[in-house]
């Protein structure tokens, strides 16, 4: 079969590197970036665009540069633009967009579309290195643009979730002029972590094998979203204590659009609690309880991502003669076009070895208790609750020389829109931990961290979430219910300790006082006589209100969790604890942009 080539600029390496393009039958969803010798490229990857359209990336760091490939299946005259905004909104949003003249002549234009969804196209021009071919109904083409253009029509490309959005629509064209949104035939949003961090290679023991965790042909229903929940027993090969060296997806071909994320959780407890198997909605009515304590996380993928792969030194401890040997799979599955007769069987793929690694890789929770002593009023644009890990609990929780962490997961509910970890150590604030400035609950993945923070003994974290609660009626309050919040940093580290939480809350006398000042005060009627669900929910909220009940967050003593992994309390006194203090915060990253007086982000 004779190869197409569309070549895409390597950065200043100079190392050319296609993504193939097949005459005849057009690999779509199955492109793989080559380096001139033939051999595979890890720094592309892909996520679909709908059923029929794929995005394909390559982020350079070295030029703060993305390269892109767009293929997708239309008329002969379509046009197809794909973008970025800061939560999947066609509109206002930032765009490339090709489109097909009326003489076929082919241009590619970077253009914005306002709120209205009306596009204009920019001054500056920055979708570069332009080059397409098409193939019978399939169109490829590709472009080059900088992270951070310095345009201010232009969406900057940051480490957490980008939010891409595309529209395709009829031609052919004789202007951009005039052109909305809403002229789209089809138009949708995917969503993605753009500048990856790339594993090292590791050598794997030859004892290594691989355990898949798949669904049985699951009829997905034509509704938008379903979760599926599928309970697995272990094999009897894990009475023997294994490492996990890294995990992956294994999406049924076909269903690349349709597997939205997936998780493994551990359902915890005795090594001889059976748990049942069921298969089935996971907010069915008929779901055991018993699978309720499916909740530990295992593993965690979303579209668009890698697989996770472990340092070298270390291993997800598995398996042991006191090792519960079930675990949940839950797929969610995403289904905006309503198909019906949608069958799947996707699932994770773990890589395991009895040839266990120099450090057991463990879990730390940072954040805030899932408790209702935190809560987000309603009709909030952006409202801020913030959960420490203190110096004294990492003082009695980690060894002498501290912890390696080399990955994260962020984690809030429906209302999150970003999630920071701060990193403080004597006063001084390090460098961010982990961030999301777009973050989506719909897309939670286990993160690689460019690099393996140490986090010694007497260091603070400080997990902040912010919430957007428009819409709302009432008061949401922190709890395990997907209705209610949660703010939570998932950690990934090694070597394995005896601290595995370290999550705060408001002290609860301090509240009892915030309750009791809302009544004498401000004639609101709560009362010691009431739960604190209750006492919330009797305050009638207004912008004062508000912004005092943020101040007592901030300022208010903390109840701390400082739990060992088998749920006891680590030596100390953790009521009415004090936040962490910051004498010097990090200075703001600036942004490099000639001729503008403010280049903070």
């Amino acid at each position: 079969m004779k190869i197409v080539s569309l070549f895409l600029i390597a950065g200043k390496i100079g190392l050319a590197f296609s993504l193939s393009l097949h005459d005849g039958d057009l690999a779509i969803g199955e492109a793989v970036a080559a380096t001139t010798n033939g051999t595979k490229d890890d720094r592309v990857h892909s996520v679909p665009l709908g059923s029929e359209s794929t995005f394909y990336w390559r982020a350079e760091s070295t030029d703060e540069r993305i390269t892109a490939e767009v293929h997708y299946v239309g008329d002969e005259s379509a046009w197809f633009a794909v973008g970025f905004s800061d939560y999947g909104e066609t509109k206002p949003a930032d765009y490339c967009i090709l489109w097909i003249g009326w003489h076929s002549d082919v241009q590619l234009q970077d253009v914005w579309a306002d709120g209205d969804g009306e596009l204009h196209v920019d001054q500056q021009q920055d979708c570069n290195n332009f080059l397409w071919t098409k193939r019978g109904n399939v169109t490829k083409f590709s472009y080059s643009r900088k992270f951070d253009t310095c345009d201010s029509e232009d969406y900057v490309i940051q480490d957490g979730t980008t939010h891409i959005v595309w529209l395709r629509g009829d031609g052919p064209l004789y202007t951009i002029a005039g052109l909305r949104t809403s002229d789209a035939k089809v138009a949708g949003m995917a969503r993605a972590q753009l500048p990856k961090v790339v594993p090292r290679e590791s050598s794997v023991p030859r004892d290594t094998w691989k355990l898949e965790l798949v669904t049985n042909r699951v009829h997905v229903p034509n509704v938008e979203t379903t979760y599926w929940c599928h309970v697995h027993e272990l094999p009897f090969s894990l009475t023997d204590r294994h490492h996990v060296l890294r995990f992956g997806p294994l999406v049924q071909p076909g269903n690349e659009h349709l597997v939205h994320h997936m998780e493994v959780f551990h359902c915890a407890g005795p090594a001889d609690r059976s748990i049942p198997l069921y298969s089935g909605p996971c907010d069915h009515a008929d779901r055991p309880k018993e699978t309720q304590v499916c909740q530990k996380v295992l593993a965690a993928w979303a579209m668009g991502a890698d697989a996770f792969v472990y340092p070298e030194e270390a291993g997800l401890p598995i398996g042991g003669e006191k090792f519960n040997r079930y675990v949940m799979l839950e797929i969610h599955y995403n289904n905006p076009e309503l198909r019906v007769g949608q069958v799947d069987s996707s699932g994770v793929q773990f890589l395991l070895t009895k040839t266990l690694r120099r450090y057991d890789a463990g879990v730390i929770e940072l954040g805030l208790e899932y408790t209702d002593k935190m809560a987000i009023p309603a009709e909030q644009e952006a409202f801020t609750l913030t959960g420490h890990c203190v110096a004294e609990c990492t003082g009695v929780g980690l060894p002498r020389d501290g912890i390696r962490i080399f990955g994260s997961q962020l984690h809030t509910h429906l209302l999150g829109t970003k999630v920071a970890t701060r990193h403080v150590r004597d006063g001084f604030e390090l460098p961010i931990l982990n961030q999301d400035n777009h973050y989506s609950t719909h897309f939670q993945e286990i993160r690689l961290l460019p690099k393996h923070v140490t986090v010694l003994p007497g260091d603070s974290l400080i997990t902040t979430c912010t919430y957007k609660s428009l819409g709302k009626r009432n008061i949401t309050l922190g709890g395990f219910s997907i209705s209610d919040e949660m703010c939570v940093n998932y950690v990934h580290y090694y070597p394995s300790t005896r601290l595995e939480v370290c999550k705060s809350a408001i002290s609860s006398d301090a509240l009892r006082t915030y309750f009791r000042y809302m009544r004498d005060w401000e004639n609101q009627p709560t009362s010691n006589g009431k739960g604190i669900s209750e006492n919330y929910r009797s305050i009638e909220w207004n912008k004062v209100r508000v912004a005092a009940l943020h101040d007592l967050y901030t300022a208010a003593p903390l109840a701390m969790q400082c739990n060992a992994s088998d749920g006891s309390r680590l030596p100390g006194l953790w009521e009415n604890a004090a936040p962490t203090s910051i004498r010097s915060p990090l200075t703001p990253p600036a942004r490099d942009c000639p001729g503008t007086d403010d280049n903070a982000m």
